[in-house]
């Protein structure tokens, strides 16, 4: 599974979090649940060890096990992405090439954060890791977390490789995609990276989503895609509707709300790893009444 070929980066792709036990291991039971219901559901792919997965406190040997897990539990049904992404190239690299000795179909990479590379550290960056893998690369874009944004014009120029075959895009410009389209290749996917925005990111020539809020409504995601591509757009606008207040909480205690909202529904622990703590009484309650408000089925499921 392997290829360049890129037509399955569509649709609503979750950003799978990474469930912990109470004692603070990795609950490999409950991750395999996860991924499998986004099989189930109709999800073209798994994003694993990224943003929602809390990536930067996970051990090497911890996400490649994660990779591991997706593969066997996909068995070939749908991609597994994984999460690549450093301030460091090295270390970008090494999870590049144990993602890909795990079996992982692509890697998703993100912008350097903390460092403030300049444009063309930006692009050496991202060739290095695409030059140390066979892996397809995702570029990840999501300035509010590290600082400096991928340019345009750099992300034309990496585009010009067939390896980088899309960008998930954070950084709430919707215009960008539009500007964008013209000058990048054919086959290169654009998916936004924000939720609240994903129907109108479509509606502008998007592909998809890698979405926070699928993990918790998958069936009401897969439902706002398939009816924009059928051109019911106002049952589209209506799904899309009813997402976005879950989603809207989602990102602003991004995973912990995620975590918290999985739990009401009983597909894992709450726990997160420091700095990333549990919600407080309050942002809970908000969660809860926008879960039970999102679709009562889902907490039906539950019991």
């Amino acid at each position: 599974m392997n290829d360049i070929k890129s037509e399955w980066l569509s649709g609503y792709i979750p950003d799978l979090p990474t469930p912990f036990t109470e004692r603070g291991g990795i609950d490999e039971t409950a991750f395999g649940r996860l991924c499998q219901r986004q099989i189930t559901a109709g999800a073209t792919a798994l994003l694993v060890g990224e943003t929602a997965g809390e990536s930067a406190t996970l051990s090497p040997d911890e996400h490649e096990r994660l990779v591991r897990i997706a593969v066997d539990v996909a068995a070939g049904r749908v991609r597994i992405v994984a999460g690549a992404g450093s301030n460091g190239t090295a270390k970008a690299i090494a999870l590049a090439q144990a993602a890909e000795a795990a079996g992982a179909d692509a890697v998703m990479s993100v912008v350097p954060y903390y460092n403030k590379p300049m444009p063309a550290g930006i692009a050496a960056h991202f060739r290095a890791v695409a030059a140390a893998t066979a892996l397809p690369v995702i570029l990840h874009d999501i300035p509010s977390r590290t600082v400096r944004g991928l340019p345009d014009d750099t992300l034309v120029e990496l585009a010009a490789s067939a390896q980088f075959v899309g960008l998930r895009d954070g950084s709430g410009d919707i215009g960008r995609l539009i500007r964008l389209r013209s000058h990048l290749p054919a086959g290169f996917r654009l998916l936004s990276g924000d939720d609240t925005t994903s129907l109108a990111y479509l509606a502008a020539g998007g592909h998809g989503c890698v979405s926070a809020v699928s993990n918790v409504a998958p069936d009401l995601c897969a439902a706002v895609h398939a009816s924009f591509l059928e051109g019911r757009l106002q049952p589209a606008r209506d799904q899309h509707q009813r997402l976005v207040p879950l989603a809207t909480l989602l990102e602003q205690d991004h995973p912990a709300a995620l975590k918290f909202a999985l739990s009401l529904l009983g597909f894992m622990h709450p726990a997160t790893r420091l700095p990333i703590v549990q919600l407080d009484a309050s942002a809970k309650a908000d969660v809860a009444h926008a879960v039970g408000g999102l679709a009562d089925e889902y907490l039906a499921a539950a019991q």
